[in-house]
């Protein structure tokens, strides 16, 4: 499975003329709504699980079980991430979560009738999910190898509906490799693009919580999640 190792920048005015001048190649500038659920008392948020539908597909990113070294600067600015995009181990997965939380035990009849029909959302009012944000993004997306032919690195440019933009260097490696690598590779990045700062840069969500949805925000600050 998929982990997403993710750093978050600042676009400035010239960013575009930056990814040109290190060689990266434009793969496209796309629009996409993304609606994100949770229980009314933030179950899966609190505990750093972030389930979305995007355009109609359902994704699930769960905190990878590699943990960053606050002490070295690659890793601080870095999150990971496992992404899951298969319905039926999203349904698994954030049952887990939910019965965990609550000291429910799990119920194969239950995951059984969920399973029934793919395509009905009444699995969500079973497990009493709502959506807590939804918004609309412009992205702009550029691909650049590596030096050293050690893979490609993603850089996308993001333009939310609420007024935020914020850029996002990004590496994909498989759970369970070097994620030191993969940091590395992303601060190399950062380096050409002139990007500097000594703390992470708010993401989307962070910025959105905090305008629209600010107890939900400062639950998860407190827990240390954002």
């Amino acid at each position: 499975m998929a982990v997403e190792v993710e750093r978050k920048f600042v676009c400035e005015a010239d960013i575009q003329e930056k990814l040109k001048d290190i060689r990266a190649e434009c793969i496209g500038q796309y629009h996409f709504k993304d609606q994100y659920y949770d229980s009314t008392d933030f179950t899966l948020t609190m505990e750093d699980f972030w389930l979305r539908r995007r355009e109609g597909s359902w994704e699930l990113k769960c905190p990878a079980a590699s943990r960053t070294n606050p002490e070295k600067k690659a890793e601080a600015l870095c999150t990971n991430y496992r992404e899951v995009t298969d319905l039926h181990q999203i349904k698994i997965e954030v049952m887990k979560v939910m019965k965990h939380c609550t000291g429910a035990s799990e119920d194969s009849s239950e995951r059984e009738q969920m399973d029934a029909n793919p395509e009905d959302d009444s699995w969500l009012q079973d497990l009493k999910l709502v959506c807590f944000a939804e918004y609309t993004t412009l992205r702009c997306s550029y691909m650049l190898e590596s030096d050293g032919g050690e893979g490609r690195v993603r850089v996308d440019l993001d333009q939310a509906d609420f007024g935020y933009c914020v850029g996002e260097i990004e590496v994909l490696v498989s759970e369970g490799d070097d994620m030191q690598s993969a940091q590395q590779r992303i601060q190399k990045t950062a380096e050409k693009l002139g990007l500097g700062g000594e703390k992470k840069i708010q993401g989307k969500m962070d910025v959105y919580l905090q305008r629209y949805r600010p107890e939900h925000y400062a639950k998860l600050l407190s827990a240390h999640v954002l």
